[in-house]
């Protein structure tokens, strides 16, 4: 394990969190945080943050799937006591290391802290979360006065631009009032 203070926390994705140690060679099962879990496959060097925010990069040795979570074993950490201080912990890669999506799909990372105005450049608010109801994604707006709960849907968000944190969006009449 080495330190990275480097790199920084936003330019982080976390793939996993783990959560308890296994046996006593340095194992951890983590709950996966991605929708792309075959990208361990080509995974090999990560970082790790731990609860204070410090960030560590690890080198996956190996991994395997259990039910629904996954078993990491790193270079280094070769003992339960080594394994103990990464319990908790957000593994992490590089978000220019993420699964590329279609042009008119994103992460929720990408959309949270967005700017939300209408196509008259009226300010809304920014993105504080992205709420799934099935059929699609609802944005949760943080306005000034209260947060606004706006559909995901190309017919309202019009404009999606992630490399100026900026959502454009041509509201149905009313939609704002609830």
């Amino acid at each position: 394990m080495s330190s990275s203070p480097q790199q920084k926390r936003d330019e982080l994705v976390a793939i996993a969190r783990t959560v308890r140690t296994r046996g006593l060679c340095g194992e951890l099962v983590a709950e996966i945080l991605t929708d792309f879990p075959e990208r361990f496959n080509h995974t090999k060097e990560v970082f790790c943050i731990n609860s204070n925010g410090n960030i560590c990069n690890l080198e996956l040795e190996r991994f395997w799937f259990h039910k629904d979570r996954i078993v990491l074993k790193f270079f280094g950490v070769d003992s339960i006591d080594e394994a103990k201080s990464l319990v908790n912990c957000e593994i992490c890669v590089h978000e220019s290391e993420t699964v590329k999506l279609s042009e008119d799909e994103f992460y929720d990372w990408q959309l949270i802290g967005c700017k939300v105005e209408t196509l008259e450049k009226e300010n809304l608010g920014c993105v504080t979360d992205i709420l799934r109801n099935g059929a699609t994604e609802i944005l949760v707006v943080q306005g000034k006065k209260k947060d606004y709960l706006i559909p995901f849907v190309k017919s309202i968000c019009q404009i999606v631009d992630i490399d100026e944190k900026l959502i454009r969006v041509d509201l149905p009449e009313g939609l704002l009032e609830f």
